[in-house]
Formats: C-alpha cells, structure tokens, sequence
C-alpha cells in the first residue's frame, strides 16, 4: 500500500496519466538513485562526498608536496620528471595506503612550479607511463606531441573580482563557443583573445550566458573537446588556468554566466594521456568487456555502478563550479549514457521504449545525484541534458519523481528546419506543421530552443544560411550586388530564428557566428585537410563590413534578443497559437503582450489581412522586413492597430495588417478600454 500511495503521488505521473502504466519503474529508478545517494554520503552532503579533487592529485602543504593516486590494481607507482630527469627513483616511490590508494609526500624543494611529471604505473605482468587521472594541468610539447602533467602553483594565485554574481532567474540565451577557433587568423586561439575580443561581442549581441565547448583537456584538437583526456585540467592550448579563470570573472562583470560542456558520456581510449587502462586495468573506470565500448564513438563506456567512479565525475562537477566558478554545465552524450545500446539508430516510438531492460538505472541514478550536487552547490546553476530519446522526466524536478535537469535540449527542432529546408520548397511549407514543431515538448520540462548549432555547422553538413544561399555566398553578399536568391536566404534566415526563439520553451541557442551567417563549414586541421585552419575560425569582419549584407543578420539577431531579454519573453509560458492558413502561409501567436506573425508566403503580400483577436490594440515593435535589416521597409511603424469586428461590436474581431511576402513582425498589445 505504501508504494502504491508513493507511485499515486508522484507529480510526474500526476502531469502525465500516459506514465501511470509505468508507475513502479518511475518509483523504482527514483528510489534507487535515493539509496545510492545514502550510500555514498552516509547521512552527511553529496557536497561533501564530491570532495575527491581536494585528496587526489598534487597539492602543496606548509611542509612541501603531497601526491595521492587511486589505483587498485597497481604494484607500484613512481613519479618520474624534471625532478629526477625522467628516471625511476625509490625517493620518488609511492607509498599503498589501503584500498587501492596511493601517497607520496615531497620536500618543498623537490617539485616547482612549472615542472613537467607524469607517473610510472605498474601492475602484475606490465606497466606505463600516465598522466595522473586527478591532474589539473596537462601540456603538450610543440615537437613530439606528448602530453605531460605540469606543476601548477603560482606563488600568487588568481584573485576574483566578481565574486557576487550570481546569473538570477533570468531566461538563458546562450552563445554556444570554442576558444580556439574565435578568433580570425588561422591558429588556435586563447583565453586572453577571447576575454578581450569576443566576450563583448557577446555582450553587445544580447545574450546572456555563455557555453564553452572543448575546456576539459583532450589530445586531438579536432575531436571539439568531446573526447576528454583529462577531467580535471582546462585545456592548455588556450592558455593558463588563471587566462580561464579571467575570462570567467571578466564575463561575470559583464553579467554574463558561462557554462561548459561535460562530457561524463564517455572518454578517450588514449592509455598515456588519458584513463585507458590506467591502473593495467579496463575496468578501473569504465565497463569491462563490449559494455565498456562505444561502437560508434571509439571511446570507453564509464560504470556508473561503481562508488569509486561517482566519486570522481561527481567531484569533478564539483571542481569546475567551485574552482572555476562556472555557472553549470551542458551534459553531452545523454542519449548514449541512459541506454545500454545508447540509443543508436533506434526509433523511440512508445513510453514501453523507455521502461524496459536496455535502460541503464544506474545512470539514471547518476543523473539524479548529478544535478542533486550542482543545486546543492549553486541553486542558480544550470544544468542541460543533450537528449534525443525524449525520455520523461528528464527536466522535470526531482520533487516529481524526474531527474532534475534545467532544461534539454529541442534536438528535434533543428533537425525539422533542416529537413523543411533540404526537402519542401518554401511555397509549400505548412506553417501549422511549423508551429507545431517549434513548441511541441512535455509540459513539466523547459527545453533549449535553436534552429542550429555546432553540429549543424561541422564539415559535411550546411548551416542553415548556406542551405538557403549555397554558392552565391561567395559571389553576391555585397550591398551593391542585387542576387534574389540572396534575399530570400536572408529573409528566411530572420524569419527561422524568430520563430524559433520567440516560442523557444525557456531558453535559446545560438552558435557563434551564425546569428550573422558564417559562411561555410567548420573543419578542424586533420589529416584529411593537410592540417588545415582555414575552416576552424570566426570571420568577424564579415560582420563588421558595411558594405556586407552579413551585419544586416548580425543586427536583426541582436534587435530579436535584446527584445526577449528586455521583455522576460521566455519566462511566460505559454505559448498561444493565435492563428495559421496553411494556404497563404500565415502564422500568428502570442506569448504574453506580444503578437508574432509570419507571412512565409514567397510570392503573396496580403493587404489588410484579418487575424481572429479579441477587441484590443497593438504597435509594431520591429518586424523583419525593415532597411536596417535588409529588407524593403514596407511596414508602417508609426501606426496603432485596432481590430475590428466582423459584423457588430460583439462579434469576432479581426486585426486587419499588410503582410508582404516573406516577412514576420512582433507586436506589442497596448491598453485597450473598450466603449460601449
């Protein structure tokens, strides 16, 4: 009966009477994340069980050095560098301290500040050189490549300047970003460059929050920093710790939050930089066998089962909020890690897709503790899961029986204006179908609308401004150069992003650049393109040339978010259809005060075409068509909009508007007393 009542009450099955089928899995997964939780903190904080960063690793004391290691099935442990000249010595020798952990106390003149380690790892039958899995500072050498961990203990360390700020409650706009290929030239470039030249882009642009791809080290530069080497070590190929450290406190006085990617999915297979076989074993960290195997990312599965593990992720969440004073995380690989086939090539059709054995409980029970211990931290951290599956509960609260992310990501809405674009000519495009798309999510879930990011933009695809330009790109975006098929892309552009942000279910995402339509593709330097930079870097001054169609996107992006920020658009939350045809292409909704209409008809102006209102009155704030974004200024600002009514002063009312073809306007409702 207990069970029973608890299954009754649960708030996530109470939102959706479809889940009360599977009740006693919800309640079962909840209460063994619950049990995991006592497990792991016996009564005290998951804060303070999420400690593992403050033991292991190198740290300097008032008597000198103190390295501690987690490596069970070692025999023996030595740290080799430029202390002893990369030679094995029984003074650098560790010392087993029980329960596969391992000490060695230095001398303050033993180790300093910049010298280049790395340990000696032996086992039963082999050993190997490793870079510490706790390691907070990794470099690799110019000429061989080879990763060493560096000692890091500048005698002054980083002192915060804003060491108040605190990201509130405002809706997340995100500038999703990667440090080393902001900048113009190519290279790689840095922490520095961005703090100085692109954090205030990002705030003149108007969003409010930042991502960072590619922090947590990893060996190639090419993977976007999805295949971590080194959990607990920013990327030295941007800069310092304290470089990243000044980025961070720089977009905190900007009012900017900064967020990273996480990558807890999986990890390099690299055995000398990363955690393969660490310890002579595969299952020191990760599943043993083809369980611990992703079949399409050719890295290591972690065990989400193991204490020793949650120890180690759950510390490094805590690591990057605390040491770094990041604002959250974006969780990547979500899909992979709930699925023990990670969801590959599978069609999620029914809720039985998500309450059957291919489900991997124990991450669910991580995803728990995880987003437990940002909030448990930061209650203002944000916390996004990347999820295609559409699992329930997944950004529902943990109060509701779900698993406490923020939001999740829409992975589904660009995937539609991709497949809208490669495959329906746009006289043809059902607005009802778009507006369906664009707001179709769980009603207990939040979720990061985006009509394209990093993965829409990568070598073998097409963003979606080269979708609608192609080659004149290249030919024809001067302002002197008349090319229709420029103009159409360049309305549709603004037309896509404002429906998508405007009815965005709590947040919104952009990658850098393609607000203003970055052209081309991004291509890391590999093999394949003879180590190339040409296509792993921002073009800024293809914003920035007045003379370039380009910063007319740039400053309809920029008008579209300031108006979401200043307005709290994406607090409301409810999104009001208002109104579609299907055959003239008309679409208006309504969030709040404000009125969006589109007119996604290539061909077909309408002259005071009605729209079904109550009797009210309304000012155009901006709409897409204006000059100073490209357009023809065919719509008359300075007018007030009354509706009308059909017949007599109770019947329907109509909002009768000049709609050119391809365009989209906002509207603000103003009060209205009406007389009778």
């Amino acid at each position: 009966m207990e069970k029973q009542a608890a299954m009754d009450t649960l708030k996530l099955i109470e939102h959706d009477p479809w889940l009360k089928n599977h009740a006693s899995e919800i309640l079962s997964r909840f209460e063994a994340a619950i049990s995991k939780e006592q497990e792991l903190t016996n009564g005290g904080s998951l804060r303070d069980f999420a400690s593992g960063y403050l033991y292991y690793g190198l740290h300097r004391t008032d008597e000198g050095w103190i390295l501690r290691d987690w490596a069970p099935n070692a025999t023996a442990i030595y740290l080799i560098g430029d202390c002893n000249n990369w030679k094995q010595d029984e003074t650098y020798r560790f010392l087993p301290v029980g329960n596969g952990n391992w000490e060695l106390q230095l001398a303050q003149d033993q180790l300093k500040h910049g010298d280049l380690y790395a340990f000696s790892i032996h086992w039963e039958g082999g050993s190997g050189t490793r870079i510490p899995a706790w390691v907070n500072r990794a470099v690799q050498d110019d000429e061989t490549k080879i990763f060493s961990a560096q000692v890091w203990g500048p005698d002054e360390p980083y002192e915060w300047i804003n060491t108040d700020f605190n990201r509130g409650e405002e809706a997340p706009l995100i500038y999703e970003s990667h440090i080393g290929m902001a900048g113009a030239e190519e290279r790689v470039h840095t922490y520095n460059e961005f703090r100085m030249h692109v954090l205030p882009r990002i705030k003149e642009a108007g969003y409010n929050t930042v991502q960072l791809m590619a922090i947590p080290e990893h060996p190639y530069y090419g993977s976007f920093g999805y295949h971590v080497s080194s959990f607990f070590a920013p990327s030295s190929r941007f800069g310092t710790p304290g470089e990243l450290k000044a980025l961070i406190d720089a977009a905190h006085g900007m009012g900017i939050a900064v967020i990273i990617d996480l990558v807890h999915s999986h990890a390099v297979k690299n055995e000398n930089e990363g955690l393969g076989k660490y310890d002579g074993t595969r299952y020191q960290f990760f599943h043993n066998g083809l369980k611990g195997e992703h079949p399409a990312w050719d890295s290591y599965c972690f065990n989400y089962g193991k204490n020793e593990v949650l120890h180690f992720l759950l510390s490094n969440i805590r690591y990057w909020l605390e040491e770094f004073k990041f604002d959250g995380y974006r969780f990547d690989g979500v899909t992979s890690m709930l699925y023990f086939d990670h969801g590959l090539g599978k069609a999620f059709t029914g809720y039985a897709d998500y309450y059957n054995a291919n489900v991997d409980v124990e991450a669910t029970s991580y995803f728990y503790l995880a987003n437990k211990l940002i909030h448990e931290i930061n209650p203002h951290a944000l916390s996004i899961a990347e999820e295609m599956s559409g699992m329930p509960g997944l950004a529902s609260p943990q109060d509701y029986g779900g698993f406490g992310f923020d939001y999740r990501m829409a992975m589904g809405v660009p995937d539609f204006w991709i497949k809208l674009i490669k495959e329906v000519p746009d006289e043809n495009w059902d607005v009802g179908q778009i507006f369906y798309e664009l707001t179709s999510k769980r009603l207990d879930e939040k979720v990061v609308s985006y009509a394209e990011s990093h993965d829409q933009a990568l070598v073998g695809d097409k963003t979606i401004i080269f979708r609608l330009i192609d080659k004149e790109m290249y030919f024809s975006m001067r302002k002197d150069q008349p090319n229709l098929t420029v103009d159409r892309g360049i309305a549709l552009h603004k037309m896509i992003r404002l429906a998508t942000a405007s009815s965005a279910g709590g947040s919104y995402l952009n990658f850098m650049g393609n607000e203003f339509g970055h052209p081309e593709w991004i291509d890391f330097p590999r093999e394949g393109n003879d180590w190339s930079f040409k296509h792993a870097r921002r073009l800024w001054n293809l914003a920035d040339d007045p003379n370039l169609r380009f910063h007319w996107l740039a400053d309809f992006d920029r008008e579209m978010m300031q108006w979401i920020r200043k307005s709290g658009l994406l607090s409301i939350p409810v999104v009001r259809w208002r109104f579609d045809n299907k055959e003239d292409q008309i679409l208006a909704f309504q969030r709040g005060d404000f009125l969006i209409i589109f007119n996604f008809n290539p061909t077909n102006s309408y002259t005071g075409y009605g729209i079904p209102l109550e009797a009210s009155k309304f000012k155009v704030l901006f709409d897409t068509d204006e000059e100073r974004f490209g357009g023809q200024g065919r719509i008359d600002h300075g007018m007030t909009y009354y509706t009308r009514p059909f017949a007599g002063i109770d019947s329907q009312h109509y909002l009768n508007l000049y709609l050119p073809a391809r365009t989209a306007m906002v509207l603000k409702k103003e009060e209205f007393k009406r007389i009778r």
